[in-house]
């Protein structure tokens, strides 16, 4: 039976032997410089945090949006990524990208040595992997437990002065049907927070919250009774059990085709 824990404190999941990391968005700095936002790049902190969860793997599997940019790319990006790649490859014996829909042109960066999986997904043993952005493979579908990231899920805690909190956190529960598209689907599934901790996170707690994706419908998933991890493994309970209504971001709805 394959084994599946998360790394205490650490946006990760080791898979076996494998290391599971989804949400990298490297580039991201650029992005914020050109809104007025000066940050130093976190890829090198990025690569510490792999080498510190790398014990026991030999594999390392990301889940997609390894670049920040869509469409093109920035200077960071074709600066950074290469070397980051180059690294890793020193790190693992086999470094696999599944297509999210950030990388775009996403060859470009990669050394030969790394592996590039479509967009629809993978599926190692009785667990599947993809980003989640758009349908899987009949095949992935056919895993015990999928797999899947694209959310960036994050807790969001309201106090009763109002006050809005976030923490990055693990979403895990059952999948109840497979609806029309496919004869076969998984037991269970497991969103996997953004590794990328600039990004923040989308609440998956908030009243009339959405979900990105197309797996990440009441049609496909039991939604309310999925459960709430945060990193340091505090179970917070059933999603129903902790929907809060949250105040309107002042930057705006997140950007559903670009994150």
């Amino acid at each position: 039976m394959t084994e599946i824990q998360p790394i205490y404190g650490i946006p990760a999941l080791r898979v076996d032997n494998n290391l599971v990391i989804a949400d990298l968005h490297i580039g991201v700095e650029s992005h914020l410089m050109s809104k007025g936002f000066h940050l130093t790049s976190r890829t090198q902190d990025m690569f510490d945090t792999i080498t510190e969860a790398s014990e026991g793997c030999n594999r390392l599997i990301v889940l997609g949006d390894v670049k920040n940019s869509v469409p093109g790319s920035s200077k960071q990006e074709y600066r950074e990524i290469p070397d980051f790649f180059c690294g890793l490859r020193e790190l693992f014996d086999d470094v696999i990208i599944v297509r999210g829909n950030h990388d775009t042109n996403i060859e470009e960066f990669l050394p030969p040595e790394i592996k590039l999986a479509p967009a629809t997904g993978i599926r190692i043993g009785d667990v599947g992997f993809v980003h989640g952005h758009t349908w899987p493979s009949a095949d992935t579908m056919r895993c015990k437990t999928l797999v899947m990231a694209h959310n960036h899920p994050a807790m969001t805690f309201v106090d009763g002065v109002g006050k809005q909190t976030t923490e990055p956190c693990w979403l895990r529960g059952k999948f109840i049907s497979g609806g029309e598209k496919y004869s076969e689907h998984p037991e269970s599934f497991i969103v996997v927070p953004a590794f990328n901790r600039i990004l923040g996170g989308s609440a998956v707690n908030t009243i009339d919250g959405d979900f990105l994706g197309p797996l990440m419908k009441e049609e496909f998933i039991d939604l309310d009774n999925s459960e709430i991890f945060l990193l340091d493994g505090i179970f917070l309970g059933k999603r129903s059990d902790n929907m809060v209504k949250c105040r309107r971001s002042p930057f705006g709805k997140r950007n559903t085709d670009n994150q």
